[in-house]
C-alpha cells in the first residue's frame, strides 16, 4: 500500500487498522495467544505512546518497546566518570540536554551543576568543540552518545579537532551500535518477541542488509520504519503479512529516507576514528559484547578516560539499579508494572534512566498515560 505525503490521515490509519484486524483472524495468527512486535527505537515508542496506536490494535497483538534510546541505556558508571572529569578545576563538560537529568550512583550531571560544576547543554558536538576554542584555557569534554545515527557527526567534530590543532578537547565517549544489541536480544533464551520494527535514524546511516541475520539465522520478521503514525501502522500489517506466510525477511517501509546500502560517506567516518570494543556495559542489561566502539590509535589521544586516568582510579564502582528498566528494556516487562513508576520514579525525579528522555518507555507512557489506572 503506497502512502501519500499525509501520514496521519485519519482515513488511512483506518485501511491499515482493518486490514491488521483481518490478518490477525487468519491462520497461522489467529492460533496463537499473543502475538509480539517489539519496535527497536525510543522514537518510535514515542509515536505509539503519543498517538496511541497499541490502543488500536486488535486483541492478541502487543506491542514490545526495546533499548533503542540511547540516553535510557546510559549507565551509572558512565554518569559517576562524567561527573568526576566534570569536578576537576580546569574542565568544562559538555553534554546533550537529555544526558544531564540520568540517574549516576550518587547525583546526575544536573545536581552537580546546580552544586557549581561546570556542566555545558550543547546542541552537537561541534558546539562542543566551539567551547573549546574560545576557552583555550579549560579543557573541554564532550559527553559523547548514541548509536549509529550520532556517531558520524562526532567523527566528523574529531577530524576538524585533529585539523585545527585543538588540543584542550577530549570525548568521553559511549556510543553504541545496534546490530550486537539485536543480536544478544535474540540470542535470550527468555526473549518472547516474534518480530521487529527496525530503527529509522539508525538504517539512515548503516541502510538494510545488516539487519539480514535476523530473518536469516533467527527466523524473525524485521521491517524498518518511519515515525509517522501510519509508517508504523504499516510496518506492523508489514511484519504480520510475514508470519502469516511463514517467510521473514528485512523489508523496508522507510524507502522514503533508507536505503539497502545506508549513508557510505557516514559510514566511511565512523570506521575511520572507531573500532568495535571487546563489550559494553547497558543500564539494565549488562556487558553486551562487541556493542561498544572505542578510539583506534590515531585518536587516542582524544580519549578524555586516558586523559584523566589518575583521577578515574579512585572513582567507586557504581551501585547497582533498583529501578526495573532492565525489564522493561527487554520487552518482559510493561512500565507501568515497575512497582517505581510514577511513585519514586517520575520525570522530575527519575530513578530509573527510562524516565528521563522523551523516547524512554517509561517517560512516553507517564506522559500520555500517566492518568490511566496499572
Amino acid at each position: 500500500m503506497q502512502l501519500v505525503d499525509e501520514f496521519r490521515d485519519p482515513a488511512l490509519a483506518q485501511a491499515l487498522l482493518s486490514r491488521i484486524d483481518q490478518l490477525m483472524t487468519q491462520t497461522p495468527l489467529a492460533e496463537r495467544e499473543v502475538v509480539r512486535v517489539m519496535e527497536v527505537c525510543g522514537g518510535h515508542t514515542h509515536t505509539i505512546f503519543r498517538y496511541g496506536l497499541d490502543q488500536l490494535l486488535p486483541q492478541g497483538l502487543e506491542l514490545v518497546h526495546g533499548p533503542g534510546c540511547p540516553v535510557c541505556v546510559l549507565p551509572r558508571a558512565c554518569i559517576d566518570t562524567a561527573i568526576a572529569m566534570a569536578q576537576q578545576s580546569d574542565v568544562i563538560l559538555a553534554s546533550f540536554g537529555d544526558a544531564l537529568r540520568v540517574p549516576g550512583s550518587h547525583k546526575s550531571l544536573l545536581q552537580a551543576r546546580a552544586e557549581g560544576v561546570d556542566v555545558r547543554t550543547v546542541y552537537s558536538p561541534l558546539d562542543a568543540l566551539e567551547l573549546a576554542r574560545k576557552h583555550p584555557e579549560k579543557e573541554v569534554v564532550f559527553l559523547a552518545i548514541g548509536f549509529e545515527t550520532t556517531i558520524p557527526a562526532t567523527a566528523m567534530t574529531l577530524i576538524q579537532a585533529e585539523q585545527e590543532g585543538v588540543d584542550n578537547f577530549s570525548m568521553l565517549a559511549r556510543h553504541i551500535s545496534i546490530i550486537p544489541t539485536l543480536q544478544a536480544l535474540l540470542d535470550d533464551p527468555e526473549l518472547a518477541v516474534d518480530a521487529f520494527i527496525g530503527p529509522g535514524h539508525v538504517s539512515m546511516v548503516i541502510g538494510t542488509a545488516p539487519y539480514q541475520f535476523v530473518s536469516q539465522r533467527y527466523q524473525r520478521p524485521l521491517v524498518v520504519s518511519g515515525f509517522e503514525p501510519l509508517d508504523l501502522l504499516q510496518s506492523i500489517h508489514m511484519v504480520l503479512e510475514q508470519l502469516a506466510t511463514g517467510q521473514p525477511k528485512v523489508e523496508n517501509q522507510y524507502a522514503r529516507v533508507v536505503s539497502e546500502a545506508g549513508n557510505a560517506q557516514a559510514c566511511v567516518a565512523i570506521h575511520a576514528l572507531f573500532e568495535p570494543a571487546q563489550s559494553s556495559e547497558w543500564r539494565g542489561l549488562g556487558a553486551i559484547e562487541g556493542s561498544g566502539l572505542q578510539f583506534r590509535t590515531a585518536f587516542s589521544h582524544f580519549d578524555a578516560e586516558q586523559r584523566f586516568a589518575a583521577v578515574l582510579q579512585s572513582e567507586p564502582a557504581a551501585t547497582p539499579e533498583y529501578a526495573c528498566c532492565g525489564e522493561v528494556l527487554r520487552g518482559s516487562l510493561k512500565p507501568r508494572a515497575c512497582p517505581l513508576f510514577g511513585r519514586e520514579c517520575t520525570p522530575e525525579h527519575p530513578v530509573g534512566a527510562l524516565m528521563v528522555s522523551s523516547e524512554g518507555a517509561c517517560a512516553a507512557c507517564y506522559q500520555y498515560r500517566g492518568d490511566e489506572t496499572p
